[in-house]
């Protein structure tokens, strides 16, 4: 089985970005892969700097992660921070990244545009990304559309460490689902917390509901036939729908009998039957903190057996090993 890695801030509320872009892929990979799903607290640090904050929202993370299928029977799932072996290939893999590569990356550019701080942690990023993917010896990264070229980075750093050492790290690929590679936010953007344009997974009904009520669509009148390809709402719709769902919203549309705002209702209630069994789970462990904890830590010890192996033949062969 091929080894497939993922791994997600907890910088907030997870979105259904999240769920299409990354979380289902991996979920759906534990079917027939060799699954590491890990909550990367360290790149966190890059737009959180409370302790207590980052805490919590690490264990909200590790909860609606297990809510929504990631089986620690059948993935390696732990926390970043408990696996001390990737700050030392991080370091490592630093002599093997030109510079001009990370000032390309779009998304340092596009984070310091919008007037996040630069630093070396925000600049370095892709970095420690690639010590992530390389340090467990991953073959497939399922990814949305706008960290395609993060993957890309580590393969660069990857071929590069292996022509100076030898074929030590696996040089990865990326999976995109071609549907959900940019799941649109409620102003039409990627979906994304830094962008503030998201729709909870979890929460209240009724919040959810003003949320959705809220995503940008075209002035039509009602009695005109809506355009759907590119409605922010049939765009989050499609995701939840089957092919016979699907055909009947876009005659919906058609039909010059609703108005958008009826899509949005409708986009409320499909989206609130889909989570509605992950949210009981949620609730059991959200109920159940010390089992949570448990789980990471088990995961943790899992994931070290890995990267242990993989240090060592990383420190002998650039000679920090004497």
């Amino acid at each position: 089985m091929k080894r497939v890695l993922t791994g997600i801030q907890p910088s907030g509320d997870l979105h259904i970005g999240n769920y299409f872009g990354s979380i289902k892929q991996m979920v759906d990979a534990q079917k027939d892969s060799d699954t590491f799903a890990f909550i990367a607290n360290y790149h966190a640090q890059t737009s959180i700097n409370d302790g207590k904050k980052l805490s919590e929202l690490t264990m909200q993370c590790a909860t609606d992660f297990l809510a929504l299928g990631i089986d620690p029977n059948k993935s390696t799932f732990w926390v970043q921070s408990d696996v001390k072996e990737v700050l030392e290939l991080y370091w490592v893999l630093s002599s093997y990244t030109p510079m001009g590569l990370l000032e390309r990356a779009h998304s340092y550019k596009d984070k310091t545009a919008r007037g996040q701080a630069t630093n070396h942690s925000l600049f370095s990023y892709p970095v420690l990304m690639a010590a992530d993917i390389l340090i467990f010896g991953s073959e497939i990264i399922p990814v949305g559309k706008d960290q395609i070229q993060h993957v890309e980075i580590a393969r660069d750093v990857a071929i590069k460490f292996n022509n100076k050492y030898g074929d030590i790290l696996t040089v990865p690929e990326f999976r995109v689902q071609e549907e959900v590679q940019t799941v649109p936010g409620v102003d039409g953007q990627k979906m994304s917390k830094s962008y503030g344009n998201i729709v909870n997974i979890f929460g209240e009904q009724k919040k959810q509901l003003k949320t959705i009520k809220k995503i940008v669509t075209e002035n039509v009148a009602m009695e005109e036939p809506k355009e759907y390809k590119n409605c922010n709402v049939y765009n989050m719709a499609k995701l939840f729908l089957n092919q016979n769902e699907l055909i009947e919203l876009q005659n919906r549309y058609k039909s010059g009998k609703e108005g958008h705002g009826h899509f949005k209702l409708y986009l409320a209630e499909v989206m609130w039957k889909y989570f509605a069994e992950f949210r009981e789970k949620r609730s059991y462990y959200e109920k159940n903190q010390d089992e949570v904890r448990d789980i990471l830590k088990h995961g943790a010890k899992k994931a070290k057996k890995v990267a242990s192996p993989m240090i060592e033949k990383i420190r002998n062969a650039t000679g920090i090993s004497y």
